[in-house]
This record gives C-alpha cells, sequence and structure tokens, in this order.
C-alpha cells in the first residue's frame, strides 16, 4: 500500500516500478482488508463508503450481500444509519470483518489483499462470503494470507513462506501431490 518502500530489491507491477507509481494513484487502485482495520465513529453505510463521497446505494447493497451483512444490517433499529464507531459500539470482531470486507468490495478495486480477513468469523458466514467473492474476484488480482484452507482453496497459485522465505508454490493439487 506504500507505507514502507522495500529493504532491499524492488516490487513490480509486470514491467512496471510500483515506486514509479504515485502513492495515491495505487491506493486507489487497491482495496484491503486485514485482520483489523479501523471503523470511523459514523454510520454503517458511511463505514463501507469510505472511499466515496456520496453513498450509492446500489453499490452499498451489493458489497453487503457479498460480506453477508444483510440480515445483521436489517436487524438493527436504524439499519445502515446505524452509527458506529472506532471500538465497534456493541458490534462483534465478526460483524466488524464483514464491514472491512464489504468496504473493499464497494470500493470496487483492481487489487485486493486480505490478510487473515476472515479469522474472526464462524465457518458458515466464511463459507457464504467465499462463495460470494469468488465471482468478484474475477479479472483481479487478490492476494490472501490466511491459515485456515477453506479460505484459499480455490486459488490459482499457493505461496507457502517459511521464517519469510517461499518454500514451496504452485496450485492446491500440486502441493498436496
Amino acid at each position: 500500500m506504500g507505507f514502507y518502500e522495500p529493504e532491499e530489491g524492488h516490487i513490480t507491477l509486470g514491467d512496471i516500478l510500483l515506486s514509479s507509481i504515485s502513492v495515491q494513484a495505487w491506493r486507489s487502485a487497491c482495496g484491503a482488508v486485514l485482520q483489523d482495520c479501523f471503523l470511523f465513529s459514523d454510520t454503517i453505510a458511511r463505514n463501507i463508503a469510505e472511499s466515496s463521497s456520496e453513498v450509492n446505494q446500489q453499490r452499498l447493497l451489493q458489497a453487503t450481500k457479498m460480506a453477508n451483512l444483510q440480515a445483521f444490517i436489517q436487524r438493527l433499529p436504524q439499519q445502515f444509519l446505524t452509527k458506529i464507531g472506532p471500538q465497534g459500539n456493541g458490534i462483534s470482531q465478526g460483524q466488524r470483518q464483514r464491514i472491512f470486507i464489504a468496504r473493499a468490495v464497494y470500493k470496487n478495486p483492481q487489487f485486493m489483499f486480505f490478510d487473515e480477513a476472515t479469522n474472526a468469523l464462524d465457518a458458515e458466514n466464511e463459507k457464504v462470503i467465499v462463495e460470494n467473492l469468488r465471482t468478484f474476484y474475477q479479472g483481479r488480482t487478490v492476494i490472501v494470507v490466511a491459515h485456515r484452507l477453506s479460505t484459499v482453496k480455490d486459488a490459482d497459485n499457493f505461496v507457502v513462506l517459511e521464517h519469510g522465505l517461499i518454500v514451496e508454490h504452485g496450485t492446491h493439487s500440486e502441493l498436496v501431490a
């Protein structure tokens, strides 16, 4: 995301050095969902659409569907207008993660980075969200860091790291073999 420069070597996108792309342009092309992102003291809708000056209702509904948030939001008295804050104001870690996933989907980026983005979700929510995202990932570059195989089983390429070094890479079936 451009917060740190590589200590050695360089990062490229194809033949283009990442350092030659403005940080603002790079970040606008990226969506990131970390184990714990930041919630703003604002409504659920504004927390999801934080990258836009106005909330697009159609994109908001699509993003919440992808993140399996509809039932949770519909149960709230003010639904999308419910105010939440940095501490979550009574929402679980799994609900927070689903808001962060909806935020990344709403942004509709070319590159997506998920770092243990579903670690607080129960198996059923994770299954629904992974299935929903399968179509959303089409035509995008997606990097997923996960310990649960169920989160990444459909990946085109697995990279196994050990002590910061790549020790194996390949498809799921290649690595199992």
